[in-house]
């Protein structure tokens, strides 16, 4: 299959790969839609086992990035960087200053951030080599990591979806979380606070240590997550954790959780609502880093200060969209991400036009 041929392609502006032998970095910069604004999205650092895999997980993000940037209201389209290789041991400040030079290349229509297997600190390596990276510490404009944020987004629209479904608030009910990186973890103390109790899983075994001994959660194998008796699946690690074949083994009522393009396929989202399953769409209930980093791209071009009650603003009138999406759901008699969905491309199209 061709890069043209590939169906996450639609219509991306741009595509670019980058080497380094020095550094040995093998990165892909997709860029989907520059229609609102420069694009803006993490960098993921992934073993990947093809480049063909790295290239359509680059896409599928991309994509995505401009679904929740436009539902976000932010001034920025979809993109994403993907860099082939291990995270716990390829990692290095002069791997991450050929990253800045790969993206200052861009031109400036691609602002990266953080992701799975990247920290704000590799990113300041990024920073000397170029200045379109965001989600730093250390200025007057600087956001910081944007995962908490991400998971306090999540953390609302968890408890929308659990308004709707059970009638009530989280106190008492029994969320299990797929992954406890950066954002499932700051998502689990959240959770804890507010009287859930936890199911966990990850396959970084001192990260479920250190968010079970934190939270009182009970740690299962990470296959097992699907058959644990909770009210809510919390699917907080990588792509297409809901799938036509796992969704019999899910005994809850509501799938809310930080992980991107979290159905396998539309049909999972599909039987979803058929089944009277209530799923927040993932570029929806995730986008409060973005707007994050948002608003340190905005204070740097600015000149000024990073603002928390900007971020605040759009993330609060997220929640709206997210509670506007379930009862159109409810409405119209449709799934919620086929609206959200549409959203989304009406919002790009008008900037387009």
């Amino acid at each position: 299959m061709t890069l043209f041929d590939s169906p996450a392609f639609e219509a991306h502006e741009s595509v670019n790969a980058f080497y380094d032998e020095a550094t040995g970095l093998k990165t892909i910069i997709a860029v989907h839609s520059t229609a609102r604004g420069p694009a803006a999205g993490g960098c993921r650092m992934w073993p990947y086992p093809t480049a063909e895999a790295a290239m359509e997980d680059a896409l599928r993000l991309s994509r995505a990035m401009s679904y929740k940037n436009a539902v976000a209201d932010i001034d920025h389209g979809g993109g994403k960087a993907v860099i082939i290789g291990d995270s716990k041991t390829m990692k290095s400040p002069a791997l991450f200053e050929a990253f800045g030079r790969a993206v200052d290349a861009v031109g400036g229509r691609y602002w990266t951030a953080e992701d799975v297997g990247v920290s704000p600190a590799d990113l300041q390596a990024a920073r000397r080599t170029t200045r379109y990276v965001a989600g730093l510490d250390g200025h007057p404009a600087a956001s910081g990591d944007p995962s908490p944020v991400t998971a306090e987004g999540v953390f609302r629209g968890l408890k929308l979806a659990v308004k709707r479904a059970y009638g009530g608030d989280i106190s008492g009910l029994t969320v299990a979380i797929q992954g406890v990186g950066h954002v499932g973890a700051f998502l689990a103390e959240k959770l804890h606070a507010a009287g859930a109790k936890l199911i966990i899983t990850d396959v970084n075994q001192p990260a479920l240590d250190e968010v079970a001994a934190r939270t009182g959660a009970t740690v299962v194998a990470p296959d097992a997550i699907f058959d644990s008796k909770a009210d809510v699946f919390a699917p907080c690690a990588l792509g297409g954790a809901v799938t036509l074949a796992n969704l019999d083994r899910l005994q809850g009522r509501v799938i809310a959780g930080g992980a991107n393009n979290q159905l396998a396929t539309p049909e999972a989202g599909e039987e979803l609502y058929r089944r009277g399953l209530i799923y927040a769409p993932d570029y929806v209930i995730n986008g409060g880093g973005i707007i994050n980093v948002a608003g340190e791209i905005r204070a740097l071009d600015a000149g000024a200060a990073f603002d928390p009650v900007w971020v605040e603003g759009k993330l609060s009138r997220l929640m709206e969209t997210l509670d506007e999406v379930f009862q159109r759901s409810v409405d119209e008699k449709r799934p919620t991400h086929v609206i959200a969905g549409e959203i989304a491309r009406d919002r790009i199209e008008a900037a387009r036009r």
